[in-house]
């Protein structure tokens, strides 16, 4: 390819814990070998996105229009989410082989249309061109949380220390966040916030139930600090590296795994519900030693980033050189 930049598409359906990921891991490969990104944002027409993989013979029709997916192919298709393995599975084929194919997150299905699978330890997924990493890859980097701080830095610079970032996330299939557990959360996060002398920077996920982000809203508008309303600039990344302490909720991993890349202490938030990949995946976490179960009390440890994205790129840019 010589001095030319590497052409990476970032696919998914647009859904954070999706987009996320794939941008993410295109960026990084981007910093260690030049590239241009272009990020794709797909949609079937219908019902068909609710049907497996298998039942979408013909995906390139049934997109919707503003999809763009089509030749000039990119040299790296990365790919998130269930909703992109129609594609996925056919770009070798359409690129005449010249596209490495990397999907992110255990397809659930053989692994063997794809050039790199780059999913969580906790899907336990298996295979010869598998690549298992604690979380997901993501856009956390030093350089990105100091640009991001700077854009806030008139609200979050007089903010006491330690600062908490409290990242609420919400229903999944696994978990559900209700007024009584919110309720609980509350009092253990105006608890610890209080002894330490602290403050807060709250966001919640567009999964957060009404009821819950009322219930928190409420009953930590009263400590110093800042509830984002949602309203303007996203201040999810300033949070990140304003904050002294991480507070997640059990249902994201993603979140988990952001928190997991500061360097700083991740606190993990029970929900209602359970599940065992979450169980291990937030075990795994405590093994690294980059998170504890919060308690309503603050305190501080040190460990290594994680920086599983940085050796996700690395696998993807071994993968490219043997094609």
């Amino acid at each position: 390819m010589g001095l030319a930049p590497l052409r990476i598409w970032a696919v998914s359906d647009g859904r954070a814990g999706n987009a996320g990921p794939a941008l993410g891991l295109s960026e990084a490969v981007s910093r260690l070998k030049l590239a241009d990104i272009t990020v794709k944002t797909i949609a079937w027409k219908g019902k068909i996105g609710r049907l497996p993989w298998f039942l979408n013979p013909i995906p390139k029709q049934t997109l919707v229009p503003g999809s763009d997916i089509g030749p000039p192919w990119p040299d790296v298709w990365i790919a998130a989410g269930r909703a992109t393995l129609p594609l996925s599975i056919r770009i070798r084929r359409w690129s005449k082989g010249k596209c490495l194919v990397v999907q992110i997150q255990d397809p659930r299905m053989p692994t063997s249309p794809f050039d790199l699978v780059i999913a969580p330890k906790h899907d336990r997924t298996h295979g010869d061109n598998v690549l298992l990493i604690t979380g997901s890859p993501h856009r956390v980097t030093p350089d990105r949380l100091a640009a991001e701080l700077d854009k806030f830095s008139s609200t979050l610079a007089p903010l006491a220390h330690p600062r908490l970032a409290v990242l609420i996330g919400g229903k999944s299939k696994a978990h559900d966040l209700s007024p009584e557990r919110a309720a609980a959360l509350a009092r253990d996060i105006e608890s610890a916030v209080l002894a330490s002398g602290g403050s807060i920077m709250v966001t919640y996920s567009r999964r957060t139930p009404p009821e819950a982000r009322r219930i928190l809203t409420a009953r930590l508008t009263h400590l110093p600090g800042v509830i984002w309303d949602g309203q303007g600039d996203n201040p999810y990344f300033a949070f990140l590296g304003a904050a002294d302490a991480v507070l997640v909720t059990e249902d994201s991993a993603n979140m988990a795994t952001e928190g997991a890349a500061t360097g700083k202490p991740v606190f993990v938030a029970r929900m209602d519900g359970s599940s065992l990949k979450f169980r291990l995946f937030h075990q795994d976490l405590q093994d690294l030693g980059a998170s504890r179960p919060f308690a309503g009390s603050l305190h501080a440890w040190s460990y290594p980033p994680l920086a599983e994205t940085d050796r996700a790129a690395l696998a993807v840019l071994d993968r490219l050189a043997q094609i």
